[in-house]
């Protein structure tokens, strides 16, 4: 007897359907063979599922030559997320249960006792479902809330396959998910700026750089508090819109980093990888192509400390990304593209040991290590960079005096007005902050709008900074940011000053 099921499978952050046959014969010589391009650890599903449905008290079919296609058979299928489909599928098969499962799609892990475990990319899987005219989804019971993001379909949370049993054969249907109310508004949970003592210059280029979306490096001896600076900028930034979170939960969906039971990520992504990490770390990678600490910081803030640290190539492949806000990762198997629209913030000392500069404690570094030092980071990257700033050594008066600076919530009451300007300059386009807008973008919203005083001062520094054309291009953009935040329209000679004393360290 033939049945078949629906399954799905992800590439990239896309899911894919997949038909799950499985056809049951007689046989002198039992077997069970699955077909279709598996991976190692679908092979294995057909001993979980002999395990799983044997001790749900259910019949395993004996006697029986058991073939489970799935199809397509050109598109490689990996992982367990086809042991509930295969299951449900042999239950069909052998008679056991009479259902339409025609409108119905079914992912999960079975563990040898019937439990249905979570997996990954719950949610693509079940909105191509729904887009292919699914209107039911099986899952995992932690994976509920993620898939129940997806409208338009019921979404059944599946605890065992004895429950999943009952339910079709309907002696004890399952409830489909309700999810609780999400509270949109969650405050994030980093430091408060008013927890950061003195540099209320760096406050105020980390204001521009939430506001506008801008790529920040700041330079400055140990103990100064540059990373407790970079850790309080998601307390700046404006919460997620409903698309962002969307994205970035199906980002996390298919990492396999969604907490057990957790629904619609609402706080904007803040990634800190190690300087050990690897360029497959850092942009992605695999056989199978998988998301990257890029991606994972897709629509919030990418946090690179110790810059120099970073191996060469690994701060190389950085480039793309920054420029296109995309990263596209190609295999002999496959390629995939995936979203990488992040704000970069990096830290550093200005040398090995730290102190360059330093008014109170003298540089030990051999002459020239400063500038070997510095070089590791190359000048294509720092182009790339839109504020340069320095984080000097707080004075005793101040941390003594422990003056508390402006809270993080009056600042992002700023910023989320400016975030608000910007989204009606770029309404019906692709842009979403002044750091995206292309050169077509930047001569309407930006070079068009300088006044003559301002024009003659970018004139000159143009030439005595020796900008590149896209240094230009950034100056304009942090200058649209810096007239947002005075709420003028017209960029003017401060705004321009303003811009370029943050490129003054680039060079």
């Amino acid at each position: 007897m033939l049945a078949r099921v629906q399954s799905s499978a992800v590439v990239g952050l896309d899911g894919v359907m997949v038909d799950v046959e499985v056809d049951i014969s007689r046989a002198q010589n039992p077997t069970t063979a699955i077909v279709g391009l598996p991976d190692a650890a679908v092979q294995e599903s057909k001993e979980r599922v002999r395990a799983a449905i044997r001790n749900s008290a259910l019949t395993w079919p004996f006697n029986s030559r058991i073939v489970v296609n799935l199809a397509p058979a050109d598109l490689r299928k990996e992982g367990p997320a086809y042991d509930l489909p295969i299951a449900a599928g042999v239950m069909v098969a052998s008679g056991q249960v009479e259902a339409d499962l025609g409108d119905a799609v079914f992912v999960g892990e079975l563990a040898l006792d019937g439990e249905v475990r979570s997996v990954r990319g719950a949610l693509p899987m079940v909105a191509v479902a729904r887009d292919r005219g699914a209107r039911r989804a099986f899952v995992p019971a932690p994976n509920a809330p993620e898939a129940a993001l997806v409208d338009g379909l019921e979404v059944y949370p599946v605890e065992s396959l004895t429950q999943l049993a009952a339910h079709l054969l309907g002696k004890a249907p399952i409830a489909p998910y309700s999810p609780d109310d999400i509270d949109e508004d969650a405050e994030s949970l980093g430091p408060d700026l008013a927890d950061v003592i003195g540099q209320e210059h760096a406050k105020r280029a980390l204001a521009m750089a939430a506001a506008g979306g801008h790529n920040l490096l700041m330079r400055g001896p140990p103990g100064s508090g540059k990373t407790l600076l970079a850790r309080a900028i998601p307390s700046i930034l404006p919460p997620m819109t409903n698309d962002e979170a969307l994205e970035v939960t199906r980002i996390y969906s298919v990492a396999g980093l969604l907490p057990a039971g957790a629904g619609l990520v609402r706080e904007r992504p803040f990634r800190a990888p190690h300087h050990t990490i690897s360029h497959a770390g850092l942009v992605g990678g695999g056989s199978v192509p998988r998301p990257g600490e890029i991606t994972l910081s897709h629509h919030g803030v990418l946090f690179l400390d110790e810059l120099p640290e970073f191996g060469t190539q690994v701060l190389e492949v950085l480039r793309q990304p920054l420029e296109d806000r995309i990263v596209t990762i190609s295999r002999a198997r496959q390629s995939a593209t995936f979203p990488a629209s992040f704000a970069l913030v990096a830290a550093q000392n200005p040398c090995p040991c730290g102190y360059l500069g330093d008014p109170v404690r003298e540089c030990r570094c051999p002459a020239n290590a400063a500038a070997r030092y510095q070089r590791r980071v190359s000048g294509p990257v720092l182009d790339r960079i839109d504020i340069f700033i320095d984080v000097p050594r707080v004075d005793y008066e101040k941390l003594a005096a422990g003056a508390k600076g402006e809270a993080s919530s009056v600042v992002a009451a700023r910023v989320r007005e400016v975030r608000a300007i910007q989204r009606e300059r770029f309404a019906g386009t692709a842009t979403r902050l002044n750091a995206e807008m292309g050169p077509t973008e930047v001569r309407e919203h930006a070079q068009w709008k300088l006044d003559e005083q301002a024009q003659r001062i970018l004139s000159q520094a143009t030439a005595q900074m020796a900008l590149s054309a896209r240094a230009f291009h950034r100056v304009l953009k942090v200058a649209r940011t810096v007239a947002d935040f005075d709420g003028s329209d017209v960029i003017g000679s401060a705004h321009v000053a303003e811009a370029l004393q943050y490129r003054e360290r680039a060079e």
